[in-house]
């Protein structure tokens, strides 16, 4: 509410106004109410985003195309790195979709560590680490939705996964399908509006291993997604045949592209980092828009997952904007 001073001073304005311009005192307090009231009907709330995108909240989570961080926590300049960005800088860019290697701690197998091939080969430290740092990035974003898909090379048990979970403190966020322990079919997704509402702004996916039976929120990967090949050589992305799993059917499942070029020297496989600019272009020859128009024609709609590395590098939040229609 105004001072009595403010009050007295306004009056006052308004009194000189008429005396210097002839101007009617009703028509001043006229013109002057008339413009508070169309300053407050003006005034509007903006629309909350779902994942920076107010658009998302009404999407299906299986309807949407997430440009994803490949080998998300490998991060360095070295030839073994994926990214540029640590995992919590990923998310402030705006990548949502995060992709992780699990293995043994070679000095105490009970320990799930984040290891590129080996631990001896690169080791971003442990998954119970990596995933308090997604837990205090959640708690900081309440309009997030964050998946998480992690390999299991050295077969953990799931029970494992669910223990380092709940250290980490970031189970309560975990989505639960309410067909569980059934698969929840493609077109029952809910949207990210609703996961948010509910709590469930984390989404885990395991390749193999997975028993939602015994841990319901920890999804198998293959039950939900096919993949298209990965180690690509050639440039031009060429290929979106299903890879994994073998043989698999393309129906009732969300599609997952392997868009992260690596060179091959000496027998060995590295991220191709020089190219990164042009890889993760929106348009272009073996761009993400390119690959991802080939996996279109094959089976009717855009990918659910493009993973691709150095995120940071080309155009990839463009992309995913462009194959999202926004």
């Amino acid at each position: 509410m105004p001072s009595r001073k403010t009050v007295l001073l306004s009056a006052l304005a308004i009194i000189i106004i008429t005396l210097l311009t002839g101007t009617s005192l009703a028509a001043i307090i006229l013109a002057t109410t008339s413009n508070a009231q169309t300053t407050a009907t003006t005034t509007t709330t903006a629309p909350r985003a779902c994942n920076n995108q107010p658009s998302y909240c009404d999407r299906s989570y299986s309807d949407l195309t997430q440009v994803g961080a490949h080998n998300s926590p490998f991060v360095g300049p070295l030839p073994q790195h994926n990214q540029n960005l640590p995992v919590t800088s990923q998310l402030d860019f705006g990548i949502r979709f995060l992709q992780a290697q699990t293995h043994e701690n070679p000095f105490d197998n009970s320990i799930i560590q984040l290891c590129h091939t080996s631990c001896f080969l690169e080791n971003a430290g442990t998954l119970e680490f990596f995933l308090e740092a997604i837990r205090d990035w959640l708690d900081g974003h309440p309009n997030d939705v964050v998946s998480l898909l992690l390999t299991n090379q050295d077969s953990f048990s799931v029970s494992k996964f669910d223990e380092t979970f709940e250290a980490a403190g970031i189970r309560e966020y975990a989505f639960v399908p309410a067909s569980n322990p059934g698969k929840l079919p493609m077109d029952e997704w809910p949207t990210f509006g609703e996961l948010i509402d509910a709590g469930a702004r984390l989404v885990v996916f395991l390749d193999y291993g997975a028993n939602t039976a015994e841990v319901p929120y920890v999804l198998d990967e293959f039950a939900y997604f096919f993949e298209t090949p990965y180690g690509v050589t050639d440039p031009t992305f060429p290929d979106c045949s299903i890879d994994r799993p073998p043989n698999a059917s393309p129906d009732g499942r969300m599609y997952i592209v392997n868009h992260f070029l690596n060179v091959e020297i000496f027998g060995v496989k590295i991220p191709a980092r020089e190219r990164a600019a042009q890889t993760n272009a929106a348009t272009g020859e073996g761009s993400i828009g390119d690959q991802c128009a080939l996996c279109r024609s094959l089976y009717g709609r855009n990918p659910d997952v493009v993973l691709v590395d150095f995120v940071d590098q080309g155009e990839v939040l463009k992309a995913q904007r462009m194959l999202n229609g926004v």
